[in-house]
Protein backbone atom coordinates (compact mmCIF):
# COMPACT_ATOMS: atom_id res chain seq x y z
CA UNK A 1 0.00 0.00 0.00
CA UNK A 2 1.18 3.77 -0.16
CA UNK A 3 1.17 5.23 3.51
CA UNK A 4 1.57 8.96 3.97
CA UNK A 5 2.51 9.94 7.35
CA UNK A 6 1.65 13.49 7.86
CA UNK A 7 4.13 15.06 10.47
CA UNK A 8 7.04 12.19 9.60
CA UNK A 9 9.39 14.42 11.10
CA UNK A 10 8.19 14.04 14.57
CA UNK A 11 9.21 12.35 17.85
CA UNK A 12 6.32 9.70 16.51
CA UNK A 13 6.62 10.51 12.97
CA UNK A 14 9.75 9.51 12.11
CA UNK A 15 10.03 5.93 13.86
CA UNK A 16 6.73 5.48 12.16
CA UNK A 17 7.25 6.38 8.83
CA UNK A 18 10.46 3.96 9.04
CA UNK A 19 8.42 1.07 10.77
CA UNK A 20 5.83 1.44 8.08
CA UNK A 21 8.54 1.61 5.19
CA UNK A 22 9.45 -2.16 5.75
CA UNK A 23 6.04 -3.04 4.20
CA UNK A 24 4.62 -0.07 2.09
CA UNK A 25 5.04 2.68 -0.05
CA UNK A 26 5.94 5.46 2.52
CA UNK A 27 5.36 9.41 1.94
CA UNK A 28 6.83 11.34 4.52
CA UNK A 29 5.07 14.42 4.96
CA UNK A 30 6.60 17.06 6.83
CA UNK A 31 7.06 21.21 6.60
CA UNK A 32 10.89 21.01 6.46
CA UNK A 33 11.70 17.22 5.10
CA UNK A 34 15.26 15.70 6.07
CA UNK A 35 18.18 16.80 4.64
CA UNK A 36 19.66 13.26 4.01
CA UNK A 37 16.88 11.63 2.85
CA UNK A 38 18.36 7.60 2.28
CA UNK A 39 15.81 6.13 4.83
CA UNK A 40 13.55 4.52 1.75
CA UNK A 41 11.03 7.15 2.14
CA UNK A 42 9.51 9.54 -0.36
CA UNK A 43 9.87 12.93 1.48
CA UNK A 44 7.27 15.51 0.04
CA UNK A 45 7.33 19.12 1.78
CA UNK A 46 4.10 20.44 2.97
CA UNK A 47 3.16 22.44 5.57
CA UNK A 48 -0.22 20.83 7.08
CA UNK A 49 -2.12 23.65 7.18
CA UNK A 50 -1.60 24.66 3.06
CA UNK A 51 -4.28 22.95 1.89
CA UNK A 52 -3.81 22.67 -1.81
CA UNK A 53 -0.27 21.15 -1.11
CA UNK A 54 -1.61 18.40 1.44
CA UNK A 55 -4.13 17.75 -1.30
CA UNK A 56 -0.37 17.34 -3.54
CA UNK A 57 0.88 15.18 -0.93
CA UNK A 58 -1.60 12.78 -0.55
CA UNK A 59 -2.41 11.78 -3.74
CA UNK A 60 -2.60 8.14 -4.17
CA UNK A 61 -1.94 7.26 -0.42
CA UNK A 62 -4.12 4.33 0.10
CA UNK A 63 -3.76 5.14 4.15
CA UNK A 64 -3.32 8.16 6.22
CA UNK A 65 -1.66 9.12 9.14
CA UNK A 66 -2.39 12.75 10.94
CA UNK A 67 0.24 13.06 13.54
CA UNK A 68 0.40 17.28 13.13
CA UNK A 69 -0.08 19.16 16.66
CA UNK A 70 0.67 23.05 16.82
CA UNK A 71 1.53 23.07 20.45
CA UNK A 72 3.97 25.98 21.02
CA UNK A 73 2.62 27.82 18.36
CA UNK A 74 0.69 31.21 19.26
CA UNK A 75 -2.93 30.33 17.94
CA UNK A 76 -2.16 26.60 18.18
CA UNK A 77 -6.14 25.48 18.52
CA UNK A 78 -6.98 27.10 14.99
CA UNK A 79 -3.63 25.66 12.91
CA UNK A 80 -4.91 22.55 14.21
CA UNK A 81 -8.39 23.13 12.66
CA UNK A 82 -6.99 23.92 9.54
CA UNK A 83 -4.85 21.15 9.67
CA UNK A 84 -7.31 18.64 10.56
CA UNK A 85 -9.28 20.14 7.96
CA UNK A 86 -6.93 19.81 5.02
CA UNK A 87 -5.96 15.96 5.77
CA UNK A 88 -9.65 15.03 6.08
CA UNK A 89 -10.65 16.54 2.40
CA UNK A 90 -6.56 15.82 1.14
CA UNK A 91 -7.83 12.14 1.79
CA UNK A 92 -10.98 12.09 0.26
CA UNK A 93 -9.43 13.71 -3.20
CA UNK A 94 -6.71 10.93 -2.71
CA UNK A 95 -9.57 7.96 -2.34
CA UNK A 96 -7.82 6.93 0.90
CA UNK A 97 -9.46 4.14 2.76
CA UNK A 98 -8.37 5.03 6.06
CA UNK A 99 -7.10 8.19 8.05
CA UNK A 100 -5.37 6.91 11.30
CA UNK A 101 -5.36 9.80 13.83
CA UNK A 102 -3.46 9.95 17.15
CA UNK A 103 -4.33 11.98 19.56
CA UNK A 104 -4.28 11.94 23.62
CA UNK A 105 -6.59 10.47 26.65
CA UNK A 106 -7.97 12.99 28.72
CA UNK A 107 -10.13 14.48 25.39
CA UNK A 108 -13.77 13.70 26.97
CA UNK A 109 -12.83 15.03 30.58
CA UNK A 110 -15.71 17.63 31.25
CA UNK A 111 -12.66 20.01 32.13
CA UNK A 112 -10.43 20.38 29.04
CA UNK A 113 -7.41 22.38 28.79
CA UNK A 114 -7.07 24.28 25.37
CA UNK A 115 -4.50 21.61 24.66
CA UNK A 116 -6.85 18.73 24.78
CA UNK A 117 -9.85 20.68 23.55
CA UNK A 118 -7.91 20.72 20.77
CA UNK A 119 -7.28 16.94 20.21
CA UNK A 120 -10.68 16.36 20.50
CA UNK A 121 -11.45 18.98 17.92
CA UNK A 122 -9.39 17.46 15.42
CA UNK A 123 -10.99 14.08 15.90
CA UNK A 124 -14.19 15.56 15.43
CA UNK A 125 -12.97 17.11 12.14
CA UNK A 126 -11.32 13.95 11.04
CA UNK A 127 -14.43 12.03 11.83
CA UNK A 128 -16.42 14.11 10.00
CA UNK A 129 -14.89 13.53 6.51
CA UNK A 130 -15.41 11.09 4.00
CA UNK A 131 -12.59 8.85 4.52
CA UNK A 132 -13.04 6.09 8.09
CA UNK A 133 -11.03 6.78 10.67
CA UNK A 134 -9.10 5.00 13.30
CA UNK A 135 -8.66 6.56 16.50
CA UNK A 136 -5.70 5.63 18.74
CA UNK A 137 -5.92 8.38 22.10
CA UNK A 138 -2.51 8.17 23.74
CA UNK A 139 -1.33 8.68 27.40
CA UNK A 140 1.77 10.34 27.95
CA UNK A 141 4.44 8.90 25.89
CA UNK A 142 7.69 7.55 26.95
CA UNK A 143 10.81 8.36 24.35
CA UNK A 144 13.19 10.75 23.57
CA UNK A 145 11.68 13.55 21.57
CA UNK A 146 8.72 13.69 23.66
CA UNK A 147 7.89 17.12 25.52
CA UNK A 148 6.07 15.96 28.42
CA UNK A 149 8.81 12.82 29.54
CA UNK A 150 11.68 15.51 28.56
CA UNK A 151 9.87 18.21 31.09
CA UNK A 152 9.73 15.03 33.50
CA UNK A 153 13.29 14.10 32.96
CA UNK A 154 14.62 17.92 33.38
CA UNK A 155 12.95 18.40 36.60
CA UNK A 156 14.64 15.04 38.04
CA UNK A 157 17.86 16.06 36.81
CA UNK A 158 17.82 19.57 37.62
CA UNK A 159 16.10 20.03 40.80
CA UNK A 160 17.31 18.99 44.51
CA UNK A 161 14.04 20.07 45.83
CA UNK A 162 10.67 20.55 43.79
CA UNK A 163 8.12 22.45 45.20
CA UNK A 164 5.03 20.96 43.05
CA UNK A 165 1.79 21.48 42.02
CA UNK A 166 -1.15 19.56 42.70
CA UNK A 167 -1.35 18.08 39.12
CA UNK A 168 1.57 16.29 40.91
CA UNK A 169 -1.20 13.60 42.39
CA UNK A 170 -3.45 13.21 39.10
CA UNK A 171 -2.53 9.59 38.09
CA UNK A 172 -1.97 8.46 34.19
CA UNK A 173 -0.70 5.70 32.58
CA UNK A 174 2.68 6.28 30.50
CA UNK A 175 2.69 4.36 27.27
CA UNK A 176 6.41 3.32 25.86
CA UNK A 177 6.81 5.53 22.12
CA UNK A 178 7.92 1.59 20.64
CA UNK A 179 4.44 0.44 22.10
CA UNK A 180 2.92 3.35 20.11
CA UNK A 181 4.28 2.89 16.99
CA UNK A 182 3.67 -0.79 16.97
CA UNK A 183 0.14 -0.19 17.55
CA UNK A 184 0.28 2.59 14.85
CA UNK A 185 1.78 0.35 12.55
CA UNK A 186 -1.03 -2.78 13.40
CA UNK A 187 -3.69 -0.81 12.92
CA UNK A 188 -2.51 0.43 9.04
CA UNK A 189 -5.18 -0.90 6.20
CA UNK A 190 -7.31 -2.64 9.17
CA UNK A 191 -10.75 -2.27 7.86
CA UNK A 192 -12.03 -3.68 10.99
CA UNK A 193 -10.95 -0.73 12.80
CA UNK A 194 -12.63 1.91 10.87
CA UNK A 195 -14.40 4.31 13.11
CA UNK A 196 -13.31 2.64 16.27
CA UNK A 197 -11.14 4.66 18.87
CA UNK A 198 -8.82 2.61 20.76
CA UNK A 199 -6.97 3.55 24.17
CA UNK A 200 -3.18 3.68 24.38
CA UNK A 201 -1.91 2.92 28.18
CA UNK A 202 1.53 1.42 29.37
CA UNK A 203 0.93 -2.00 31.65
CA UNK A 204 1.14 0.51 35.02
CA UNK A 205 -1.09 3.39 36.19
CA UNK A 206 0.71 5.81 38.47
CA UNK A 207 0.87 9.25 39.32
CA UNK A 208 2.75 12.35 38.33
CA UNK A 209 4.83 12.39 41.60
CA UNK A 210 5.67 8.24 41.26
CA UNK A 211 6.81 8.87 37.44
CA UNK A 212 9.37 11.64 38.79
CA UNK A 213 10.16 9.32 41.77
CA UNK A 214 10.71 6.68 39.68
CA UNK A 215 12.63 8.18 36.90
CA UNK A 216 15.12 9.84 39.75
CA UNK A 217 15.89 6.66 41.24
CA UNK A 218 16.86 4.77 37.07
CA UNK A 219 19.03 8.20 37.17
CA UNK A 220 20.51 7.92 40.44
CA UNK A 221 19.15 10.80 41.91
CA UNK A 222 17.18 11.84 44.94
CA UNK A 223 14.93 14.92 44.70
CA UNK A 224 12.55 16.11 47.50
CA UNK A 225 9.11 16.51 46.24
CA UNK A 226 6.64 19.00 48.22
CA UNK A 227 3.45 19.56 47.20
CA UNK A 228 1.58 22.32 47.61
CA UNK A 229 -2.20 23.62 46.86
CA UNK A 230 -1.46 27.27 45.29
CA UNK A 231 0.24 27.04 42.43
CA UNK A 232 -1.63 27.88 39.61
CA UNK A 233 -1.25 26.22 36.24
CA UNK A 234 0.12 30.05 34.85
CA UNK A 235 2.59 29.56 37.54
CA UNK A 236 3.43 26.59 37.33
CA UNK A 237 4.12 26.49 33.51
CA UNK A 238 6.30 29.32 33.91
CA UNK A 239 8.12 27.45 37.14
CA UNK A 240 9.02 24.45 34.07
CA UNK A 241 10.32 27.49 32.15
CA UNK A 242 12.54 28.20 34.32
CA UNK A 243 14.26 24.77 34.96
CA UNK A 244 13.65 22.72 32.02
CA UNK A 245 14.09 22.93 28.51
CA UNK A 246 10.36 23.96 27.63
CA UNK A 247 9.12 27.20 26.10
CA UNK A 248 6.23 28.54 27.99
CA UNK A 249 4.05 28.26 24.76
CA UNK A 250 4.88 24.55 25.11
CA UNK A 251 4.62 24.33 28.87
CA UNK A 252 1.60 25.94 29.95
CA UNK A 253 -1.05 24.01 27.66
CA UNK A 254 0.41 21.08 28.50
CA UNK A 255 0.55 21.62 32.74
CA UNK A 256 -3.09 22.80 32.18
CA UNK A 257 -3.99 19.41 30.84
CA UNK A 258 -2.21 17.23 33.77
CA UNK A 259 -4.86 18.19 35.91
CA UNK A 260 -6.69 15.79 33.78
CA UNK A 261 -6.69 11.84 34.58
CA UNK A 262 -5.05 10.19 31.49
CA UNK A 263 -5.83 6.49 32.15
CA UNK A 264 -6.74 3.30 29.47
CA UNK A 265 -10.41 2.61 29.59
CA UNK A 266 -9.53 -0.13 28.14
CA UNK A 267 -6.70 -2.54 26.59
CA UNK A 268 -8.38 -4.35 24.10
CA UNK A 269 -5.63 -2.69 21.39
CA UNK A 270 -2.31 -4.58 22.94
CA UNK A 271 -4.26 -8.03 22.45
CA UNK A 272 -5.68 -7.07 18.71
CA UNK A 273 -2.46 -5.77 17.54
CA UNK A 274 -0.15 -8.61 19.31
CA UNK A 275 1.94 -6.12 21.23
CA UNK A 276 3.52 -7.02 24.75
CA UNK A 277 3.95 -3.41 26.29
CA UNK A 278 6.64 -2.43 27.82
CA UNK A 279 7.04 -2.22 31.88
CA UNK A 280 7.62 1.53 32.86
CA UNK A 281 11.32 1.33 34.04
CA UNK A 282 11.92 -0.72 31.07
CA UNK A 283 10.36 2.49 29.07
CA UNK A 284 12.57 4.75 30.63
CA UNK A 285 15.76 3.34 30.70
CA UNK A 286 15.46 2.90 26.66
CA UNK A 287 14.94 7.04 25.95
CA UNK A 288 17.47 7.82 28.44
CA UNK A 289 19.66 5.20 26.44
CA UNK A 290 18.38 6.73 23.46
CA UNK A 291 18.35 10.39 24.23
CA UNK A 292 21.88 10.63 25.59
Amino acid sequence: MRVAVVGATGTIGRPLAEALARDHVVVGVARTPPPVQDDGIEWIAADATDAAAIRRALDGADVVYHLVHSLGSGDFEALDREAATAVAEGSAAAGAQQVIYLGGLGEDSDDLSPHLRSRGETAKILDAGQVPVTTLRAAMIVGPGSAAFETIRALVERLPVMVCPRWVSVETQPVALADVVAALVGVCGDEATADETFDLGGPEVMTYRTMMERVARIRGKHPVLVEVPFLTPRLSSLWLYLVTPASVAVARPLVEGLRVPTVAKDDRIWQYVGVERTPFDEAIRLALRDSD
